[in-house]
């Protein structure tokens, strides 16, 4: 069966009354249930956590779990917004093993979670029958605003090492590639949030000049599923 995307569980429709201490929503469901759930995102959520927003919630059956509920999707003006940062690995790991990315085409092994030195690991890495090398990290985008994406949301010093890993990666003959998969359907544009974290976007530009590829992907979002959309422009500038 040809792949099409990340397939969500079935959904529960709710309204968000708060999101708080990072992991943590209030919603009231439709049938006027108030829960607490999981929040799988721990970045600000600027733009994408509005009390009285309409959210989507997938639910466990785990009994050990404290919390059932896992906040998945979120519809602000304009668009849908899947907020879960572990989607993103998964869809772009799955899209390149079924070839829908062509930049990262030609690799016959994909693994993931690879711990690239004693204190960093990168979400993937590339492998091919001569034993060329690419290492991609992934990186969840939601932030929007005037039509331009932007990463990251919040400060932060983990992504910072991250770039710095694949610079020295890339210094050593291998290819780097940073992936911005951006979880909404409204951007026409990517660029760094300077004004957020400005030592962050100064080290994307560095280490695209030094060899670092940039890959940005919008996403199509439904109840039912994420896929893989459009290559959306960037502007470094």
């Amino acid at each position: 069966m040809k792949y099409k995307g990340f397939q969500l569980p079935t959904l529960i429709s709710g309204i968000l009354i708060q999101r708080y201490k990072r992991f943590l929503a209030d919603i009231e469901l439709e049938t006027g249930e108030k829960v607490t759930a999981h929040c799988p995102n721990s970045g600000s959520m600027k733009g994408c956590a509005m009390p009285g927003s309409q959210v989507w919630l997938s639910e466990s059956d785990n009994p050990k779990r404290k919390y059932k509920y896992t906040w998945e999707l979120i519809k602000v003006p304009g668009t849908m917004i899947g907020i879960n940062t572990q989607v993103p690995n998964k869809l772009v790991k799955q899209s390149i093993e079924n070839g829908l990315i062509k930049e990262l085409s030609g690799y016959t092994r994909v693994k993931a979670e690879v711990k690239t030195s004693s204190h960093t690991r990168l979400d993937l890495l590339l492998e091919n029958e001569v034993e060329e090398k690419c290492y991609v990290e992934i990186k969840n985008c939601t932030l929007a605003e005037e039509g331009t994406a932007m990463f990251p949301d919040a400060v932060t010093t983990r992504g910072q090492k991250h770039l710095d890993e694949l610079d020295r990666l890339v210094s050593l003959g291998h290819r780097g590639v940073i992936f911005f998969l951006i979880q909404r359907m409204d951007a026409k544009a990517f660029k760094p949030a300077a004004m957020i974290d400005k030592v962050y976007a100064e080290k994307l530009r560095n280490v695209v000049k030094n060899g670092v590829k940039v890959i940005v992907r919008d996403t199509v979002i439904s109840t039912q599923m994420i896929r893989l959309g459009n290559t959306v422009p960037v502007d470094l500038d």
